[in-house]
Order: structure tokens, then sequence, then C-alpha cells
């Protein structure tokens, strides 16, 4: 399965110019600390869910309480449309983003709108190949889209067990899924699942009555709810972190597959507190920041030094399907376009 994870991630840092020179790394010195400290602030896009970006951004603000971060959080789509937006206009509020669609970041460094920031931690601990070679962005975190279900409405034997499973007229009426419009977890996971189930699938689903959202975050809270007792796809990571406040829910890893999902972070060319975003930037690649992520927000993470939490399935015993950021990038209009044609609310 690492064999996996890491063509994914190669095919991510290749980019769509094939670049391969190796950046320098920076460390994380007294100096950048000081500099970073007199800027004072910093501006965080990301899609992460909310309350664990402000959970990582409380944690850096306790190891630097003179730096205080501003998170602003959207869906991943809505994301990218906003900072393509502000740079049309020559606004730039961005210090540092994150994105659960890697596709963007093969967009912002071809416009230039990135800067080369490789911390030294990334360089050193991260798997080869797991990073752009010239460092303009990182897997800062990953997760998987999976299918899910009310435990409590749902006995075990009965749940779906594959995405083909999903059609059986059963559930009909009875599901949620979030929407590629808006959310990069499911505009990369629907990219996935047509090319490896196939859009006839999709087509098929559509006519299940499913209910739909936007965020990725939002399936596994309608889940638990009862709202609907199925999800088609969401944020296994917010799975994790509900099934540790009790509630009645349970992953699903699809039998043709699960969608594998990268999530990474730049620093922002033109930033206008660039040393803080360099600062945050390193940090959260750190085992203090990655094991956090992992304990506190539920997500995934290459660093070497991460320890996942007892009874978390593996990502080396899931099948995971292949993310292809590349091909997301090209076929980005199509995939949202043919979306829109089978679920047209």
């Amino acid at each position: 399965m690492k064999t996996i994870i890491l063509a994914a991630l190669a095919a991510l840092t290749l980019g769509a110019d094939g670049a391969s020179a190796q950046a320098p790394a920076y460390k994380v010195t007294p100096e950048l600390e000081a500099a970073a400290k007199r800027e004072g602030k910093l501006v965080y896009y990301t899609s992460i869910d909310l309350k664990v970006a402000e959970d990582l951004a409380k944690a850096f603000e306790r190891r630097y309480p003179e730096i205080k971060v501003h998170v602003e959080r959207n869906g991943a789509e809505r994301q990218f449309s906003k900072i393509g937006q502000e740079y049309s206009s020559r606004i730039f509020n961005v210090d540092t983003v994150n994105s659960s669609d890697a596709a963007h970041f093969i967009f912002w460094k071809r416009e230039g709108w990135l800067a080369p920031a490789l911390p030294e931690e990334v360089q050193r601990l991260y798997p080869a190949g797991s990073f752009d070679p010239e460092g303009f962005h990182a897997p800062m975190r990953a997760s998987t889209s999976v299918i899910a279900y009310n435990t409590n409405l749902v006995p075990a034997a009965e749940a779906p067990r594959s995405f083909r499973d999903l059609l059986d007229p059963k559930w009909r009426g009875k599901m949620v899924k979030a929407h590629p419009g808006y959310s990069g977890t499911i505009l990369t996971a629907t990219y996935q699942i047509g090319r490896d189930v196939g859009w006839d699938f999709l087509e098929k689903l559509a006519g299940q009555q499913v209910m739909q959202v936007q965020s990725s975050t939002e399936p596994p809270r309608k889940v638990i709810a009862g709202e609907r007792p199925v999800m088609a796809d969401g944020n296994e990571y917010v799975v994790f972190l509900e099934q540790a406040r009790g509630a009645p829910i349970a992953a699903v890893y699809p039998t043709e597959g699960t969608p594998m999902i990268i999530g990474p972070s730049g620093v922002m060319k033109n930033a206008r507190n660039p040393n803080a975003a360099r600062l945050f930037h390193a940090w959260s690649f750190s085992l203090e920041a990655q094991q956090l992520a992992v304990d506190v927000g539920g997500m995934r993470s290459f660093h070497p030094g991460v320890k996942e939490p007892a009874g978390r399935k593996p990502l080396s015993e899931i099948k995971l399907m292949k993310d292809d950021p590349v091909a997301v990038e090209k076929e980005v209009e199509q995939i949202k376009a043919r979306y829109l044609r089978f679920f047209k609310t």
C-alpha cells in the first residue's frame, strides 16, 4: 500500500511541468522566530474542519504567543475561487494555504503564486518523493473519503460494503453525500470513483434520491443526527472525531477501493507576513503538529514519528484508490459538469 501512496504523491510533486530540481530547505532559526514575532500575525486559509484548524492554530499560538493565527475556513473549491478572485484584484490576504484538492497547488505553482518554502524537517524525514522537489508544497495531511453508517439505525451485517451496494433499492432516500463543486475532498473522490468504479455508478446513484450537502465534513454529522442512516461519501477524519465522542457511526472502506485524499500546504509568494507564514508552515510539519492533527484532528500523516491511535485501521490495511492531482487539474471542469448532469440539485 505504501507504493500506492507514494505513486499518488509522485504525481503531485511532478506537477504540470515535470520539474525535479531540489530546492534548499530552511530551518527554524532564532532569526526566523524573531522576524515572525515582529510581524505578530498570519492569515491561514484551509479547508480542514474549522474546529480542527482552530485547534492547530491554538497549539501554534501556545508555542508562539506573540503570533496570532487568523483561520479562514472554506470548502477547498470555494477557497480556490476566493484566492483566484483576490489575486486577480491584487488582494494578497492569505499568507499560507492548505487544501484538500492537491490539484490546486499545481495551478498556483504554475501561476507563480507560491513561494519556495521547504521545511528542513520535511526534507529530512518525509518519504522521498512526497513533497514538491522545488519546495512549493508538501503533504501536510491526508485522509480518505469513506462510506459510513449510523450504528443505531443500520445493523453491521446489513451495512453496505461496496459502492455498488449503495445502488440497492433499500438505500433509496436514505443516503447523504457532499458536493464536488464545494469540497476538494469530494472533487478528488469523484474523479477516483468515476475512473475506478465508473461514471455509470454515479449516474445510477443520483437516482437513489440522495440528500446533497456541501462540505465533506457534513455527511458524517447528518448520519449521526439520523437524518440519513448512510453516507455515500465524506471525510474519514470527521468519522474518527465523532467516534471519539461516542457517536453512533462506523466507517466502511469499499471493496472496490477507498479514495485517497492528499492535503498539501504552501506559502504564498505575496504573503504580507512571510516570516510568520514560514514559521507556521514549518511547525505544521513537525512531529508536535502532525501528532496533534492525527490525535485531535483524525488525520493521516506522512511524518515517520507519528503514532496512530489504537483501534484505527492503518492505511496499509486499506485498499486505496490512487490520487492523481495532475489529471484532476486538467479535468476539473469536466468532472464538475458531468457530476451536475446526474445530480441536478
